[in-house]
């Protein structure tokens, strides 16, 4: 029988479901994919031969548009940020790295600012909305704000991220109560979440597209895992777009050099000083990695 085209949902145990226009296939990958080190993950295009009883044999994986090491999936329209308004408080240190390897990565972000229902969300909504993106304030406690990320995400594939706590399992239910999705207390003592998603797995959406819940990760698993080389960190920060390329010298970091083009926006107020703070913080990183790590 000829291969059939189908969308990666997720993989469990040695074993990847993969749903075709056929139906959904129980799949065992070829052996050519250990031998190649390619490893299939949630939201790949890949090559089914259908077997029988809806079984099959992953044949392929076509090409990607876009890969996250951590969450582990593929071709993503969207990354939808989540933060807390409170309980956590928001690390915008941490929000920023995770904006800007989504960014590195071609993939849009969506700024989600959750439990609006505890705290006034519209100073860090403009903070967000004035660099560029789409940013929505949503409490999953009440559902306020969950129809609009609803409308949003229609149609297209979405990964939720965030650090424990921030209640990303909670606006999934709310987005689509068939998942059921564990969630957990906030500890008092610790004031973070005790993480219950296990497995990235793609959720087929009632109005079209899927979205992933995935493991809540800490800014030190984000640089070890997606690192962003030095001279691509500025282009990461969309906001300093119209103002590379203007400073006084073409090798600019726009750390300390004279006549920095983009220090000179951030003095004029077209840049905020969170976001600036951000990307110091974030190239100092980048300047001190030692070159073994940068060649992984």
């Amino acid at each position: 029988m000829d291969t059939v085209t189908g969308r990666l949902l997720c993989g469990i145990g040695g074993f990847y479901y993969v749903e075709t226009a056929d139906g959904e296939w129980e799949c065992k990958a070829r052996g050519i994919f250990r031998r190649s080190g390619k490893t299939p993950v949630a939201g790949d295009l890949v090559k089914v031969s259908p077997l029988a009883n809806g079984k099959g044999v992953l044949e392929d994986i076509l090409p990607r548009k876009n890969c996250l090491i951590r969450p582990p999936v593929a071709n993503l329209d969207y990354l939808v940020i989540v933060a807390s308004i409170k309980q956590p408080e928001p690390h915008l240190l941490v929000l920023d790295k995770m904006i800007a390897i989504a960014e590195h990565k071609e993939i849009e972000p969506i700024i989600v600012f959750n439990k609006s229902d505890l705290a006034d969300t519209s100073a860090l909504c403009a903070l967000y909305r004035n660099a560029g993106f789409t940013v929505l304030a949503v409490s999953a406690e009440t559902g306020d704000g969950i129809e609009a990320l609803r409308d949003r995400l229609t149609g297209k594939i979405a990964a939720f991220t965030g650090n424990s706590g921030v209640g990303k399992s909670s606006i999934l239910n709310r987005l689509d109560e068939r998942l059921g999705l564990e969630t957990a207390e906030i500890s008092s003592v610790l004031g973070r979440g005790k993480h219950t998603t296990r497995s990235s797995t793609l959720h087929k959406q009632p109005g079209g597209g899927y979205f992933v819940d995935t493991p809540g990760f800490s800014s030190l698993d984000m640089e070890r895992l997606e690192p962003i080389p030095k001279e691509d960190l500025p282009y990461c920060f969309r906001e300093f777009e119209p103002h590379i390329g203007n400073c006084r010298f073409a090798s600019c970091r726009h750390m300390k050099e004279p006549d920095c083009a983009v220090r000179i926006a951030v003095k004029a107020g077209k840049i905020a000083a969170s976001r600036i703070s951000s990307y110091d913080s974030m190239m100092e990183e980048a300047l001190a990695r030692p070159d073994w790590e940068k060649r992984l």
